[in-house]
C-alpha cells in the first residue's frame, strides 16, 4: 500500500477523533481501510507461502494451509 493512502489513513483517523468525518470522509475510511487489511493478508499470505518448518534430522517441510476438515 502507497505511502500517501497510510498517511490519509492516519490524517482520517485524527481527525474523526477531534472534530468528526463527513460522510464523503467516512465512505473513504472505510474503502482505506478495506484495501489496507487486504494489503495486509495479502502480505502475510505470501510471507507464509515461503516458510519451512525443519525437523530434528534437518528435514525441510513447507508449511501447508489447514482446510476445513483439518483437526486443529
Amino acid at each position: 500500500m502507497e505511502q500517501s493512502k497510510l498517511d490519509r489513513i492516519n490524517e482520517l483517523a485524527r481527525k474523526s477523533k477531534g472534530q468528526g468525518l463527513t460522510e464523503s470522509e467516512k465512505e473513504e475510511q472505510a474503502q482505506l481501510r478495506r484495501e489496507y487489511v487486504q494489503a495486509y493478508k495479502n502480505s502475510l499470505v505470501a510471507q507464509l507461502e515461503n516458510t519451512y518448518i525443519v525437523d530434528e534430522q534437518g528435514n525441510k517441510t513447507k508449511v501447508q494451509r489447514k482446510t476445513k476438515g483439518d483437526a486443529e
